[in-house]
């Protein structure tokens, strides 16, 4: 029985790194961790989405869909969500070849 790597099974189902295809995918997952991470930080405090969303300046709704990766929120939205959950935030961005650690 022949084993294969998840780089090998995502590029033959989703698309080679670089594709539009699995570009998107790669984007979808981030933003479905960020959704999960916000939900767990946010139970661990002992809040409720109304709650967090107050202290955000949003409605619980945005709350709602941040967490199940049902819209694309603003990035500083996010980051108030992180902020206000008292979460450390570190962003790391590639360009050219060159890794750039923003914190």
């Amino acid at each position: 029985m022949k084993t294969y790597s998840l780089d090998e099974v995502t590029d033959k189902f989703v698309g080679k790194k670089g594709t539009a295809n699995r570009d998107s995918f790669e984007n979808e997952l981030k933003m479905d961790l960020i959704g999960q991470t916000i939900k767990q930080i946010r139970k661990e405090r002992n809040l409720t989405q109304e709650q967090l969303g107050e202290l955000v300046g949003v409605k619980k709704a945005q709350i709602s869909k941040i967490e199940n990766s049902l819209t694309d929120a603003r990035f500083d939205t996010i980051i108030k969500v992180f902020k206000a959950l008292n979460a450390k935030i570190n962003f790391n961005v590639e360009l050219l070849n060159q890794k750039v650690a923003i914190r």
